[in-house]
């Protein structure tokens, strides 16, 4: 009898657990995740392709508007329009940056060849500096592990780069039918957001900024100071100049330090070599003028395209150069953008508003 009574009363609380959950939510908990479980399976057999999926809506991005001018101004047929302006993008925008990286990539590829080499002439360099002005810089130990470090790094960051060329072409798959089914894919993508209107707004502005403040404004910040610095190596007659407007290229996308990575090791390989001159000049340069560019592109881009918190250049170029190899310059800024982007919505659609008690 114990035991009846012990199962009836267990019956009885599952019958009034049952009755107080609504069934809808049961059905509505059970279909969010058998999607979670089915979105987890294609995320982590096509996680891969997430470099070409952020590749693709960053041409969409800049795209959508003259692809808009094109059909509605000048009449064209869509179709024909996106061959245009896909073409147009890889020749104008993709071929001079891989020209730079690709110039960096096979100096990189040298250096890990020769890496022996590259340790001793380090040495060389910096015992000529020690032995100039007295000082002690590092000892052969330090050398041989920040050497070995760099190796590592640039080895990873080659093969990343490699990778990255194919995940390019699959960028510009994608990329041709969100263009040619840009008003569908708009509307089906912002009508699935589980938001409020308002917050699908939200989303669609910010994203679109996001895009252009990281793949247009990084890139241009390097640009003009590259532009800028390669005229003094011009003058001063260094050794391969675009070489080093690459590398000054490269350093005008990072925040914190920047050019300095690039002029102030030229300075002090000059002044191993016994170019004093040269090598305050181009310290100067670099320092006043270089520097002051930085500064004014800053605040232009500020005001016409956006603005790039330092931490999230620095963390995205991090994560990106790790994860997408050189390309990451622009992509890494992008996925820390977006992830924070995701926690403002959080907040935006499910912060509950503090109502002050009356007194």
């Amino acid at each position: 009898m114990l035991s009846a009574g012990r199962s009836l009363r267990v019956a009885c609380f599952l019958t009034t657990m049952t009755n107080q959950i609504p069934g809808i939510q049961v059905r509505q908990s059970l279909l969010l995740l058998l999607i979670a479980v089915i979105f987890g399976v294609l995320f982590w057999n096509l996680r891969f392709f997430l470099p070409a999926l952020l590749g693709a809506y960053t041409l969409y991005v800049l795209l959508r508007g003259p692809l808009v001018f094109l059909t509605e101004k000048w009449k064209w047929r869509k179709k024909a329009a996106v061959a245009a302006l896909l073409l147009t993008s890889f020749l104008i925008l993709l071929f001079p940056s891989y020209w730079i990286f690709g110039m960096l990539e096979k100096r990189l590829i040298a250096l890990l060849m020769n890496s022996e080499q590259l340790i001793q002439n380090a040495s060389d360099i910096l015992r000529k500096l020690e032995a100039r002005f007295g000082i002690d810089l590092l000892t052969p130990d330090n050398i041989n592990n920040v050497a070995g470090w760099g190796m590592t790094e640039a080895q990873r960051i080659v093969n990343a780069t490699l990778g990255g060329l194919g995940l390019l072409l699959a960028a510009y798959f994608i990329v041709w039918f969100m263009l040619t089914e840009s008003e569908r894919m708009e509307r089906s993508f912002f009508n699935w957001l589980p938001l409020k209107d308002e917050n699908r707004d939200y989303v669609r502005t910010q994203l679109n900024d996001m895009v252009w403040a990281n793949a247009l404004g990084i890139p241009l910040m390097g640009l003009v100071q590259g532009f800028a610095a390669v005229i003094v190596y011009g003058l001063m007659g260094v050794e391969n100049p675009w070489l080093w407007f690459a590398i000054t290229f490269v350093a005008g996308m990072l925040p914190v330090l920047g050019v300095a990575l690039a002029y102030i090791p030229l300075s002090l390989i000059l002044l191993a070599e016994g170019m004093e001159f040269k090598a305050l000049v181009i310290f100067l340069y670099g320092f006043i003028v270089v520097g002051s560019v930085d500064n004014l592109a800053r605040m232009w881009l500020l005001k016409k395209i956006g603005h790039v918190h330092p931490i999230i250049t620095l963390f995205g170029v991090i994560v990106g150069l790790k994860l997408f190899g050189f390309i990451g310059f622009i992509f890494g800024p992008i996925l820390i953008a977006l992830f924070i982007l995701l926690l403002r919505i959080y907040q935006k659609e499910f912060d509950k508003p503090v109502i002050p008690k009356t007194p």
